[in-house]
């Protein structure tokens, strides 16, 4: 079987728990480090299908290495092969369809529910376990709007388009359905000045690594499950 790849931008955004599902299916992966400088790959003619990981940086910066992603990821959704993006890799792949992403109205750090529309619920089957909000792990100031096609699948308060699907077998997440516990750990160490300045304008959206580690213990074991859902239902799209 060829293998998936997936594209990582900061070393500490890895695939995680998307890591224990794809090893549970059996499926291959190449990692295309663009923090250590690997370049992104003119094509994924050797690839089953794409994985877009998070990272501080915007798809809107000037960098010529995105503008090379944005057109990777347009051509793998052109193709037919399986995307899936989480939080910066959402936002790329709403730009390959054309769609802009913008300042969201506040950061979102932290636990913070989402839920299905209910126009949209069963469509994937998944969406069923977000009939009633759900706690899920967020850090991110931008959002995309809805692509052309798309349909929603997950909101927030403070954030419409938290998730999306695309023609069955592209499907992007805002929020980070991707976490273990030892991320956010990692995480809220690395960004604690972050996390300081956004408390300091008294924002109701930003958690203290404290509160955020002590919901992580409250709500891994959910994320996990149902991260394992989602993502075997996106699996069968490598597997046909």
């Amino acid at each position: 079987m060829e293998p998936v790849t997936i594209i990582r931008h900061i070393a500490c955004e890895g695939p995680g728990h998307l890591e224990n599902s794809l090893e549970k299916y059996k499926i291959p992966t190449q990692m295309i480090a663009i923090d250590a400088g690997d370049p992104v790959p003119a094509t994924l003619d050797n690839s089953c299908g794409l994985v877009v990981m998070g990272g501080p940086m915007s798809v809107n910066d000037d960098d010529g290495w995105i503008a090379r992603e944005t057109q990777l990821v347009r051509d793998a959704i052109d193709r037919g092969l399986p995307v899936l993006g989480h939080c910066l890799g959402s936002q790329f792949i709403a730009k390959a369809l054309g769609a802009k992403i913008t300042k969201n109205p506040v950061k979102e750090i932290g636990w913070i529910p989402v839920t299905a529309p209910a126009a949209a619920h069963g469509q994937p089957e998944w969406l069923n376990q977000f009939k009633t909000p759900q706690p899920v792990f967020h850090w991110h100031g931008e959002t995309f709007d809805l692509p052309e096609g798309a349909t929603r699948l997950l909101s927030s308060t403070h954030c419409d388009n938290q998730a999306f699907i695309y023609k069955d077998n592209v499907l992007a997440f805002q929020c980070h359905i991707e976490m273990t516990g030892d991320m956010v750990d990692e995480w809220s160490t690395l960004y604690a000045d972050e996390i300081a300045d956004e408390i300091s304008m008294a924002s109701d959206t930003i958690q203290s690594k404290s509160d955020m580690m002590q919901s992580t213990e409250q709500h891994i074991d959910n994320l996990n499950r149902l991260a394992d859902i989602i993502y075997a239902d996106w699996i069968q799209h490598l597997l046909t």
